[in-house]
């Protein structure tokens, strides 16, 4: 095999055009990214290795040096996390030697390109032991696009000798055949597969004989139908529960998308539906700043990038409302400069919708407007979503004024021993146990020896107003059912009841952990969280609360944490028990003081006052504001009746009246 006949095929079936044009275009308008790529670059050239890209599956805050006379060690695994390992097997920094070398003409990027790429060939064999290392299937395939696209960049090159396009090609034919051998069920349902078959049909598009390249293709795109059908929810949403691997699997289609157009191959219509559905999932849930909620194992990312990919695909321009107004540095260098115009020139269109429930997922969202300044609460009421998932049942999300209030824990490691558990437990999310137990428990860094049914409920939108119910079966082996309302009142006031159904002495505690951006205190039944523009209050109603401030930790990029506060709010008692939290908040200008208080609940017909067991209602005032919101616990009206509180009457299971415009009928969330 030649090095002519390796690359006889032309940049109009990969990814950028023309890489001098597309250069050009970057030191222009992107003078930053040119610099990171370049100190990228320059660090590799002297064997250093510090992975900060944004889309890092695995971050690192403190280098690998190699001596720059001694071979690399491609095994080298850094303390007891394997992940470096991998990461760095993945060659990601082979890309940024390739634009690097574009961006400045310098021939140093060549040389330490092929340096790296023929000591890899040369030096590590796929063997039983290295197939857990640097040749674990999931680097294999990752490997197949970052091949496959930093080879591009030195095609020309003239120290791409024959000899060397012989070992590449072999190399990469022995990629594609391992993915093809690897197959499996696992593989239908993981996003390993979708990762694995995304680099074989890179691999197949560079392979320059057409019965290669057919092959493995064809097998790609058979398998990656299989895994869109199977992994991706009727919502959208990537099973494994974790914005991050969901926006991996969300990349891979589109990069296959994209050379699929190119190559002239017809991509099953199971990949553009899973992508377009994936895309509308994200602009879901993108939070007011445009990144990504932290959920599971995820790290804080900009989700502009691949937005940005999708709405060029589609040519769809409520995406592009979720993406860039042009493209960015590294959709650049995948699109071109010709697709850069296009997409410049398409519309962008904001949603019709502005909150959304997620139902399949059970991930529901209650957004204030599209402007980055906006008020947005998420509530996750569904499946786990296996080992990326956390022990997340009923937790809530909160961002005010566009700031973090009330936020997920990251991830952090996926080694226990570091403190996996500490961000994967029920405690680390903004949720209620029972009896200090936790409703899922972890058995080791992936597994569960306890999982939890969620029971998804009603999502309601109504006259300006917002409700969302669910609960879970976790505590069922002590006859015990926990449920969770949440009621948005619009303008950063929220009403959330949490409910335990059963009889006997229990004692429910909910937790509520603070942005570290922030300050948070607590004093007489109300906390109070001061950011960097907002300021929140957290009012505590129920009697016989007892709370404790204490210390959480939150990751939002893999193995870096931080501390933050974490509030514990604990309620024993017999039988059915309730705890009613107001929030309320905006931004620090604009500061105003809420009162929130308990108010019985009578039988407007029968003149009887219910118990709390059965019915409750809370008054919310602030100065421009009072609204009562009835929460009955169970059935109440009978024979024919109707619920009062505070001279407020109706019929319903959730009521919201706001007083300073009628007490009679209000608006009914939940029948």
């Amino acid at each position: 095999m030649t090095a002519k006949e390796l690359f006889k095929r032309g940049n109009e079936f990969f990814f950028f055009d023309d890489p001098a044009e597309t250069a050009a275009l970057c030191r222009k308008k992107y003078p930053e990214d040119c610099a990171h790529i370049i100190r990228v670059a320059d660090e590799v050239c002297r064997n250093y290795f510090l992975f900060d890209l944004e889309h890092d599956l695995e971050r690192t805050w403190e280098p690998v040096i190699f001596p720059e006379d001694a071979p690399i060690d491609w095994e080298y695994r850094p303390g007891n996390d394997p992940e470096f390992t991998f990461q760095f097997n993945r060659h990601r920094f082979l890309i940024c030697l390739g634009q690097a070398y574009w961006l400045t003409g310098n021939s140093a990027y060549e040389t330490h390109f092929f340096r790296l790429l023929m000591d890899f060939i040369d030096h590590i064999r796929r063997t039983p032991k290295t197939e857990q290392t640097t040749w674990r299937i999931l680097e294999a395939g990752i490997r197949g696009e970052n091949w496959v696209k930093a080879l591009r960049y030195f095609k020309d090159s003239p120290i791409m000798t024959d000899e060397r396009a012989e070992k590449i090609w072999k190399c990469l034919r022995e990629h594609g055949e391992y993915i093809i051998e690897m197959d499996s069920p696992y593989r239908y349902i993981s996003n390993w597969g979708v990762m694995e078959n995304h680099g074989l049909f890179e691999i197949g598009i560079q392979m320059p004989d057409p019965e290669t390249r057919e092959r493995f293709t064809s097998i790609a795109l058979e398998r990656l139908a299989r895994e869109a059908r199977m992994q991706i929810f009727d919502d959208g949403v990537q099973w494994e529960q974790s914005p991050m691997y969901h926006n991996e699997v969300f990349h891979c289609f589109e990069d296959v998308l994209l050379l699929a157009g190119r190559n002239g191959i017809k991509a099953p219509d199971e990949l553009w539906e899973a992508m377009r559905k994936m895309a509308c999932a994200n602009l879901a849930w993108i939070r007011p700043d445009h990144r990504q909620i932290i959920m599971g194992d995820s790290d804080d990312m900009d989700l502009r990038d691949y937005m940005s990919i999708a709405a060029y695909l589609l040519k769809d321009p409520v995406l592009k409302s979720g993406g860039f107004s042009e493209l960015d540095f590294e959709s650049l260098w995948d699109i071109g400069v010709k697709g850069a115009r296009e997409y410049a020139l398409l519309e962008s269109r904001r949603p019709d919708f502005i909150s959304a429930a997620l139902n399949d997922s059970g991930n529901y969202y209650i957004r204030s407007s599209w402007e980055e300044d906006a008020d947005l609460l998420h509530f996750h009421c569904g499946t786990m979503g296996a080992g990326h998932g956390h022990s997340d049942k009923l937790h809530v999300d909160l961002i005010l004024a566009g700031e973090d209030v009330l936020t997920d824990s990251g991830r952090y490691t996926y080694v226990v021993d570091r403190g996996r558990f500490e961000f994967k437990n029920p405690d680390a999310h903004n949720t209620v146990t029972v009896d200090g137990e936790f409703f899922t428990q972890c058995k080791d860094a992936w597994e569960c020896s306890k999982l939890t049914q969620p029971v998804k409920q009603l999502f309601k939108e109504k006259d300006g107003y917002a409700f969302i119910q669910g609960g879970n079966l976790g505590y069922m082996h002590k006859g015990v059912f926990v449920n969770r309302k949440i009621v948005s009142l619009g303008d950063g006031l929220y009403v959330i009841a949490d409910e335990l159904y059963g009889a006997g002495d229990h004692e429910m505690e909910q937790y509520w952990n603070f942005s570290e951006r922030g300050r948070a205190a607590y004093e007489k039944g109300r906390a109070i969280f001061t950011g960097e523009r907002v300021k929140a209050e957290l009012l505590f109603v129920s009697p016989g609360c007892q709370a404790a401030l204490g210390e959480g930790k939150i990751s939002r990029h893999y193995n870096r944490y931080e501390t933050r506060a974490r509030l514990g709010v604990k309620r024993a008692g017999k039988g059915f028990q309730s705890m009613i939290t107001v929030i309320g908040g905006g931004k620090k200008e604009e500061e105003r003081r809420i009162r929130a208080s308990l108010i019985p609940v009578r039988s407007a017909l029968k003149g009887i006052t219910y118990p709390a067991s059965m019915a409750e209602a809370v008054k919310v005032e602030t100065a421009k504001q009072e609204y009562v919101v009835i929460l009955c616990h169970q059935e109440v009206n009978s024979p024919t009746d109707l619920t009062e509180a505070d001279g407020c009457m109706g019929y319903g299971n959730v009521i919201v009246f706001d007083k300073r415009k009628s007490c009679t009928g209000g608006t009914v969330l939940c029948y």
